[in-house]
């Protein structure tokens, strides 16, 4: 045997090894199957230098793509050998580990960066939580101003306007009080305009100016005319002097219910007590969303501290229904829920002292105020004592006054009018005499309709009443102050009453 034949038995060897097979393509050569002339002449004989070697089985022996060999003048057999693409692609395996390596190093550094995020997640997480507990704390403590606000702030400064100008013209003697007044007032209605744009917080400020600034105005329109006859001076606070209200205030907005927009439905005022009548605390009472459970309240020593939001007593009940709650000499009077009962309720611990009947009462829903549910008890207050307005079966719907014991909560007497109540949208009690009102349109009440307990006379009026939404849920009347605290649909609103000095 040749030397050089040698090669391509090893060859087609190794080929057969590349490619995966257990065997070589070829059987290895011996003395038996291949003699050294046979092989050498067939093998050289049977390809040229260019010829393509191709088995006999196609599916056994594919792979290989091309085959040349040949043997030079010295007998060294030459073997040329083309692999297809099918066979193991080592050059891509090489090209894929780099390319794996250099991923796995960006792979590293994104993970690395990961965990620097991870980290900073969790920091800024905490800040988060603190950051909800400090706005949560500001939603409590701050003061939260509407447009409402600025409206009337601007409003009042028109009216102020209108007065230096009529006080202005009527004015004898010297004038240089009145022109000071008109430029300070001027600038107040600029100030209020940059306000409104930059900072509502502010409203509180503006609005003690306005306050002195009417007092001021009220000063000069007093001393105008020393020779004008004296008029009867006004009735003295908690008094009856009078000859009942003549004329209403436009609305005053102290602020939101504590609660939110969509608490609508609710009561607020001052408390009045005889013995200290300028000394009372105020209280907040919106209902649930529901507009039937009284379920929380609120007590503020101070207007100040209840326009700020801080200071406030919270106290829960589980039996309070409706908007008709009255507080009278630190004791909340309200309807127990799905009764006729009446209960006392002592603010210093939140503890209910008396319950009691309120005789042949209509509840739930019968008789309760036009647009308003859940108020056939309305409970009030006025210079005399603590009262209550409901409707009964026997009165067809039509509204019964009596006035209670404020320890017992009995009935002391009783008034029946000729008002249906249901017509009615609110009421409220001065000096014993019921005063009613119905809605005229979105913007506007009419208290409209009076009972007087002490004559038991009952007529018409036509006093127009300015509210800023368009539903009055409740009206509470404070002695000492001469004012009505009305709830106007989650807004707190203040009305200043103005009676007729001359008693009838």
């Amino acid at each position: 045997m040749k030397p050089g034949l040698l090669c391509l038995p090893a060859l087609l060897f190794l080929l057969g090894q590349t490619t995966g097979d257990l065997e070589p393509l070829v059987p290895r050569p011996d003395s038996s199957s291949f003699p050294d002339s046979a092989f050498s002449s067939n093998f050289i004989s049977g390809f040229s230098s260019n010829d393509s070697f191709s088995p006999s089985s196609d599916s056994e022996y594919q792979l290989l793509s091309n085959f040349t060999g040949f043997e030079d003048d010295h007998g060294t057999c030459h073997c040329s050998v083309t692999l297809p693409d099918t066979t193991f692609p080592v050059q891509r395996v090489e090209r894929l580990e780099v390319t794996a390596h250099v991923l796995y190093q960006k792979f590293e550094k994104e993970l690395s960066k990961v965990r620097e995020y991870v980290q900073l997640i969790s920091v800024y997480e905490k800040k988060l939580v603190n950051l909800t507990v400090r706005v949560e704390i500001m939603e409590k403590d701050t003061i939260s101003y509407t447009e409402l606000d600025f409206e009337l702030i601007k409003l009042e400064v028109k009216e102020m306007e209108k007065l230096i100008i009529q006080l202005k013209d009527s004015f004898v003697g010297s004038s240089t009080i009145v022109d000071q007044l008109e430029v300070e007032i001027r600038n107040m209605s600029l100030l209020v305009e940059q306000l409104e744009t930059l900072d509502k917080n502010n409203v509180l400020a503006i609005r003690r100016e306005i306050l002195a600034l009417k007092n001021r105005l009220k000063e000069c329109e007093a001393s105008k005319g020393e020779n004008v006859p004296a008029t009867p001076p006004p009735p003295a606070p908690g008094s009856c002097g009078h000859g009942g209200v003549v004329n209403i205030s436009k609305p005053a907005v102290v602020q939101l219910n504590w609660r939110g927009f969509s608490y609508k439905y609710g009561a607020w005022g001052r408390d009045y007590s005889p013995q200290q009548p300028n000394g009372g605390l105020y209280w907040v009472a919106p209902l649930n969303t529901d507009g039937r459970v009284l379920e929380y309240y609120r007590l503020h020593n101070t207007l100040d501290d209840l326009l700020l939001y801080i200071n406030a007593r919270e106290f829960r009940v589980t039996y309070g229904q409706g908007g008709g709650t009255a507080v009278y000499n630190n004791y909340m009077y309200v309807n127990w829920y799905n009764t006729r009962n009446i209960a006392k309720i002592n603010l210093s611990n939140n503890r209910v002292e008396v319950t009691q009947t309120l005789p042949d009462a209509a509840y739930n829903n019968r008789f309760s105020y036009a647009n308003v549910g859940w108020q056939d008890i309305d409970l009030a207050v006025d210079e005399t004592g603590l009262w209550v307005i409901y409707s009964t079966e026997a009165s067809t719907g039509n509204m019964v006054i009596s006035k209670l014991n404020d320890t017992t909560l009995t009935v002391l007497n009783t008034w029946h009018t000729r008002q249906y109540k249901p017509s009615v949208s609110n009421a409220f009690m001065i000096c014993g005499v019921l005063y009613a009102t119905r809605t005229l349109n979105t913007k506007t009440e009419e208290i409209f309709y009076y009972y007087d307990t002490n004559t038991r006379r009952e007529g018409r009026l036509d006093i127009v009443m300015t509210k800023m939404q368009e539903r009055v849920q409740s009206i509470n009347y404070h002695p000492f102050d001469r004012k009505l605290f009305v709830y106007n649909d989650g807004y707190l609103l203040n009305y200043d009453l103005v009676f007729n000095k001359e008693p009838k």
